[in-house]
């Protein structure tokens, strides 16, 4: 006996369009009927044995059972577009402006937004329909006889747009379209024939060829098996990673109570072999935690001190929620000598530091315009209540900066508060910076701590190496940067500071943005008054100034010979003057009135010879550029010679520029990682810095191009001459 199939729409002819479609699938084995509620035949509906209903059928869900049977079999109908379709519109340009045309606006928004789900995400749609559109029904066919549009059209929607797409809608493509692409109404899922034919008892008709043919034609964006299972490896993969960096032990079990997870620290904690112990009953293994109990309440168990073998330590346990139901628990184990031991030195670190500030900008030693430029900006901006953020490389003396910018601002009599937030674990750092509560944490100081936002308050507070900052930390300074208010760890009290933050990092944080290890809106609010201090190559001759502060400083009595005094000028200094001051306390100690090229440090020569292999290189460059943009492009190349000969790392100067020349003949971007990774395939000795660098000085000398994020690096036509003309003089 045939099964009736009864499809219920809005618009009559989807019903039809979608009648004729399911009856083709189903064939003999069913009679399928349309009705439409936009004409009211659903008036007229029969007893079937399902219901196929599009989602605009009905206003509200109740509706439904007006016309359909309580214990009728209701299947929503899913639509989607044949691959040819898609197809086809992905041929547009990319970057073309589209009116997605259909009876109403909102039906325009949500066919466009299954297209990009698809995959035509290359074209800028214009989703459009009237504003106001009226129906009426004219004749036993149910055909549209009448449209019309209150209010005035808005033609800036199609303003400047040539080409129109609608799904068989092209009554309401507006006029003067150069383009219409009429694709034709969206088609049922192969998922929607398929539930219907479960329902009926059909399921032979999906084994038929005329099923597998019309959902190989049919664009579907559901995971596959295979794509869903390499998913989940991948989040395991990372769950693996994430808990063996962490400093405590980790335990995790799943809603049953198995072990699904536990790292190294765990391990050595507990004295037990994970493949003894992966997928028994986590009570069973650890009796001494209390897996059960957190699983069965859903919260977190109060931190307690346990003895595991002769070592105290600290228990957490917290469980794992997911819309309500405990999913699962991880245990947190940290011996408690460790945590003591840890904070105790950082404390005692930052104690040391003492909360006063120490120097004022004339303990800046320097007359350089480039050092009384910075000293000129800083007194100003330390007039001022903002953040401010020192940028420059290692020991150019950022910390210095920052007691001074202290002691000119209208906090001087204030505290002066600094910490290296890179140099502390994020539970640490929490602690230091916040404070904590009396128990907030096993060893946790009678009575609580302040913490250095309190130690601060009305004063500074100078974070170090605040690229270092987790993204966790990251928020929580955020917060207070924004609120002013701060919370101990174990505490429930809003604490109220007022606090002027001084950072500091040697790195680019705005690389660090676009990589996204440090937060945008953290970064927009750090980089208030930006300040880049020079390093000391910069300088001039506020070398030889700082030569004779550190030599008194150090009670040396010694001079310098002319050769040594152009050495020193000349010198890159990449220590800037933290190198410089142990370069000078080396002099101090050699024992001769004069200092002379023996009595340069070991270190130093080795350093200046890498620097001096660097200058040639730089030179040789420039002169190829240089004879390069003059035209001379062979001369350029005969330049190679000397570029080659002086450049310290040869074989992996040239090995970069290989990379960076197959890269542009197989028209791709490259990157460090990339160029890291052949390097090591090849078995090739090269590191990431040393790639960084090569990178810097080949865009210095426009060999290069070198884009920031993901962009990778370019070879230009100097670059590809240079490797060029070396191939033809076998120079690699």
């Amino acid at each position: 006996m045939k099964k009736k199939i009864a499809i219920i729409t809005l618009i009559p002819s989807s019903g039809w369009f979608y009648a004729e479609q399911v009856q083709q699938l189903f064939g003999d084995l069913a009679e399928v009927k349309a009705y439409s509620t936009g004409d009211m035949s659903v008036e007229r509906i029969e007893l079937s044995d399902i219901y196929l209903v599009t989602t605009d059928a009905f206003k509200v869900a109740e509706e439904t059972w007006q016309y359909v049977p309580a214990d009728g079999q209701v299947v929503e109908i899913q639509v989607t577009y044949p691959k040819e379709v898609i197809c086809e519109l992905k041929k547009i340009p990319e970057g073309t402006r589209v009116l997605f045309v259909n009876a109403t606006r909102q039906m325009a928004r949500e066919a466009v937004t299954q297209l990009e789900q698809l995959g035509v995400n290359q074209l800028q749609f214009e989703p459009y329909g009237p504003d106001s559109l009226h129906l009426g029904c004219s004749g036993e066919d149910g055909s549209i006889s009448h449209l019309s549009f209150q209010g005035p059209a808005n033609k800036e929607v199609w303003k400047g747009i040539d080409i129109a797409v609608t799904p068989d809608e092209e009554a309401f493509v507006p006029a003067g379209m150069k383009q219409v692409i009429n694709i034709g109404p969206r088609c049922c899922t192969p998922a929607t024939v398929m539930e219907a034919a479960i329902h009926l008892g059909l399921e032979r008709l999906l084994e038929g060829k005329h099923f597998q043919n019309y959902k190989k034609t049919m664009a579907n964006i559901n995971y596959s098996f295979e794509q869903m299972f390499v998913r989940s490896r991948r989040l395991e993969s990372r769950l693996d990673i994430l808990i063996e960096i962490l400093d405590e032990g980790m335990i995790g079990v799943d809603e049953t109570g198995e072990i699904f997870a536990i790292n190294q620290k765990a391990r050595d904690i507990t004295g037990v072999d994970s493949r003894s112990v992966m997928g028994r009953q986590g009570d069973s293994v650890f009796p001494y935690i209390p897996f059960g109990t957190c699983i069965r309440e859903k919260a977190t168990l109060t931190p307690r001190l346990i003895r595991i073998g002769s070592a105290n330590v600290n228990l957490s346990v917290v469980p794992v929620l997911h819309q309500g139901e405990c999913i699962g628990a991880f245990a947190t184990l940290q011996r408690f000598n460790d945590l003591e031991k840890r904070q105790n030195e950082l404390r005692s670190q930052l104690l040391h530091k003492g909360y006063r500030a120490k120097y004022c900008f004339e303990d800046v030693v320097g007359s350089s315009q480039a050092i009384e430029k910075t000293k000129a900006l800083l007194r100003r901006m330390a007039a001022t209540e903002s953040p401010v953020l020192l940028i420059g490389e290692t020991g150019t003396g950022k910390e210095l900066f920052a007691h001074a910018v202290h002691r000119a601002s209208r906090r001087s009599d204030g505290p002066f508060v600094a910490i290296n937030v890179a140099a502390m674990p994020e539970n640490l750092l929490e602690s230091e910076l916040f404070g904590y509560e009396e128990g907030a944490f096993t060893g946790a100081k009678k009575g609580g701590r302040p913490g250095l936002f309190e130690f601060a308050h009305k004063g500074t507070l100078f974070l170090d190496e605040v690229e270092g900052m987790s993204q966790a930390m990251q928020v929580k300074l955020l917060r207070v940067l924004q609120e002013r208010e701060i919370m101990r760890v174990g505490g429930n009290q809003i604490i109220n500071v007022d606090v002027r933050i001084v950072a500091a990092t040697n790195e680019s944080l705005e690389e660090k943005v676009e990589e996204g290890s440090f937060r945008r809106d953290l970064y927009y609010r750090l980089n208030a008054l930006p300040v880049l201090i020079p390093p000391l190559r910069e300088r001039e001759n506020d070398i030889l100034l700082l030569i004779d502060h550190f030599r008194r400083q150090s009670g040396g009595s010694f001079s310098l010979s002319g050769e040594i005094r152009s050495i020193l000028l000349k010198y890159s200094w990449p220590g800037n003057i933290r190198e410089l001051q142990n370069v000078v306390d080396y002099f101090s100690f050699t024992g001769h009135k004069e200092v002379c090229m023996e009595d340069l440090p070991p270190t130093f020569l080795q350093s200046m010879q890498r620097d001096r292999g660097k200058q040639k290189q730089r030179d040789g460059m420039f002169r190829v550029r240089g004879e390069y943009q003059g035209g001379n492009a062979a001369e350029a190349a005969g330049g190679l010679q000397d570029v080659g000969s002086s450049f310290p790392d040869k074989a992996e100067f040239w090995y970069v520029l290989e990379q960076l020349y197959r890269a542009s003949e197989e028209e791709r971007p490259v990157g460090r990682e990339a160029i890291l990774q052949a390097a090591k395939s090849q078995h090739f000795p090269l590191s990431q810095k040393e790639i960084r660098d090569i990178l810097e000085e080949m865009s210095k000398t426009g060999m290069v191009k070198v884009s920031r994020g993901r962009g990778g690096s370019r070879i230009t036509p100097l670059g590809r001459s240079v490797w060029e003309q070396a191939l033809k003089k076998e120079k690699v």
